[in-house]
């Protein structure tokens, strides 16, 4: 089983759940996350001030899939959550070792 954890804009989201869905993907955690790559925050207009944010706010979508699956996925996340302007976001691909439903005591793929 692989983890995918994709970092997308915040207002992709939604676009970017429903094509998952689409493909059966039957859950994910979702998190507000705030970072910088390559960006390294902007500066905005407040009341007439200028300021710099160094952090962007991103959406942080985990799934934990079947190892056979994990393509279709990172391209389904991919088409859906492209705009095509810098900070589009990254996608990391790990290895899950173990997995465990705690309700059940079911392990592997069973479990997820």
């Amino acid at each position: 089983m692989k983890k995918i954890t994709a970092i997308i804009k915040p207002h992709k989201l939604d676009e970017v759940r429903t094509a998952l869905s689409d493909i059966n993907v039957t859950g994910m955690t979702v998190t507000e996350v705030k970072g910088f790559g390559r960006q390294k925050g902007h500066v905005e207009l407040y009341r007439g001030a200028e300021y710099t944010v160094e952090f962007v706010l991103k959406t942080k979508i985990e799934i934990v899939i079947a190892t056979e699956r994990v393509d279709s996925v990172i391209e389904t996340i991919v088409q859906t959550a492209r705009t095509n302007k810098i900070g589009d976001g990254k996608i990391f691909v790990t290895n899950v070792e173990q997995t465990v439903r705690i309700r059940t005591g079911e392990e592997g793929s069973e479990a997820v």
